[in-house]
Formats: structure tokens, sequence, C-alpha cells
């Protein structure tokens, strides 16, 4: 009884210290988190008063989101009594072998940090890049985040668009809708090349300078086939495009020309010799 009795004041002692360590790091938790809010919503702030550009202002926002949380588990630790510089060395070591293991990790950061230098896109833009074709949403630290022309979001490592090709539909402020008309062997190419471009001058959005192209592309089994080449502004690609698709198929039955079919002759060995 004597030990017991002797063991509970300092049982009690124990636990007053783990609740006391607990609740400051609850509080300091709760108290950090709102620090980092505020302090993250001025430096936004900061930015849109400076008119930066929402590319560069994202990344900057994100890792300094980053930084502040990193800052804020290091000062939790420290409450339960742990010494920040032997955990900033730990850490540090940890970084290391996390970077060396994980070198596509590191490699990500640096290739957002050449993107944002070297803009070869920015936040809103409709690019084609990492196997991805879709509008930016955002360019983060380690990973891009494009949505879909289907609304489905992809979330890409910044290294691998890095390394590829990048195709920026929204730089120029123009693009050209590429779509082909395939015409029977007997079709008149001249008159229906007329049509076709009248028709075209006359689709909603579509460009008079630079002017429709309506050219021969190929000739095949099937016949000539044109090309048709409307010019637009980005924003009304579809449009134009479906509306050409369609009347290209209005233009062919309003004629009534005819459906293209491949003509192949056949000759037998005999007439081969004897020609």
């Amino acid at each position: 009884m004597n030990t017991i009795a002797h063991l509970n004041p300092a049982l009690v002692s124990l636990i007053t210290q783990i609740g006391s360590q607990v609740f400051g790091a609850i509080l300091l938790w709760i108290v950090g988190r709102w620090l980092i809010g505020f302090t993250v919503r001025l430096a936004n702030a900061a930015l849109n008063r400076q008119k930066v550009d929402p590319t560069l202002a994202s990344y900057v926002i994100s890792s300094l989101t980053g930084l502040l949380n990193v800052v804020l588990i290091i000062s939790i630790l420290g409450a339960f009594g742990v010494q920040t510089t032997t955990f900033a060395a730990i850490f540090a070591a940890f970084g290391l072998a996390i970077g060396t293991a994980w070198g596509g990790l590191l490699s990500n950061f640096a290739a957002g940090v050449f993107m944002v230098v070297l803009r070869p896109f920015k936040v809103g833009e409709f690019i084609e890049a990492g196997g991805v074709v879709g509008t930016v949403v955002e360019i983060g630290p380690f990973v891009t985040k494009i949505n879909a022309p289907d609304n489905v979001l992809n979330i890409v490592g910044n290294s691998k668009i890095f390394a590829d090709n990048i195709k920026n539909y929204s730089f120029n402020a123009y693009r050209r809708v590429e779509l082909v008309m395939q015409l029977n062997h007997n079709a008149n190419v001249g008159e229906v090349m007329t049509l076709l471009k009248s028709r075209l001058s006359e689709i909603h959005n579509v460009m008079t300078d630079p002017s429709p192209d309506v050219e021969i592309l190929e000739f095949n089994l099937s016949g000539p086939k044109l090309a048709v080449r409307p010019y637009c502004h980005n924003k009304d690609y579809w449009q134009v495009y479906f509306d050409t698709n369609r009347s290209i198929n209005d233009l062919a039955a309003e004629q009534g020309y005819s459906t293209p079919e491949q003509h192949l002759v056949i000759r037998s060995v005999s007439e081969v010799k004897a020609g």
C-alpha cells in the first residue's frame, strides 16, 4: 500500500504533464492553422493587388502554405520536448534520403520552378502536355492540374510535362479547323470547292481574314478528297468545327452528290500479257 501511495503522486504528475502537453499541442495547432490561413490570405491579397500573374501567384501560395505547415509541425514537436535543432537535422537527413530514393519528387519541383520562370503556359490556357489535353487549373510545386474537355481533372507530374512537347492552343489569337470532304470520282471538283467556300463564309464566327481554305488534299480510291479549313478564335473552335461538318453534309445532300465508292480494276494474267 505504501508503494502505491508513493506511486500515485508521481503517476498523477506524469498524467498532468502529458495532458498539459497534449492540450498545448492542440491549442498550438488550432492557433497555428488560423495564423497560416491568415498569412496566406494576406499574401494572396497582396499578390492580387500587385496584379501578379495567376500562375506565379498560385505557385507562390502553394509553396508558402507547405513551408508554414512544416514550421508548425516542428513547433508542435518542440512543445512535446523534442529538440527542434535535433529534429531539423533529422528532417534534413530524412529529406536527403527521400530525395535520393524519390528523385522524381525533386525533378517535379525543379520542373515546376522552370515552368513558372519560362512560362510555356499559364493558368486558364488550353494546352496539350504530358499526354493530357485540357484547361490548366493550377500549376503547383510538384504537379499541374488540367481539366479535360469531358470535365475530368487530371493531375500530372511537372517533370512529365516539362520533359515532353507542349502544345499551347490558347497562345495565338486564332486557330485553324481541319476537316475533309471526300468526293466521288465523277464529282465536279471546281463547282464543289466554290459552293463549299460560299457555305463556310456563312458560318457564324468563321474569320474572313485569313479566309477559309478549300483545296484538293489528295486522290484516293474513292475519288478526290478536299481539305476544308476555316479559321476562328479559340473560344469558337468547337462551334465552328461542328457547324462546318454540318455544312459539308448539307451541301452533299442538297446537291445530290453520289456516295464516294472505291473503284478497283481486276485483270487476269492473260489480259496483262496481251496488253
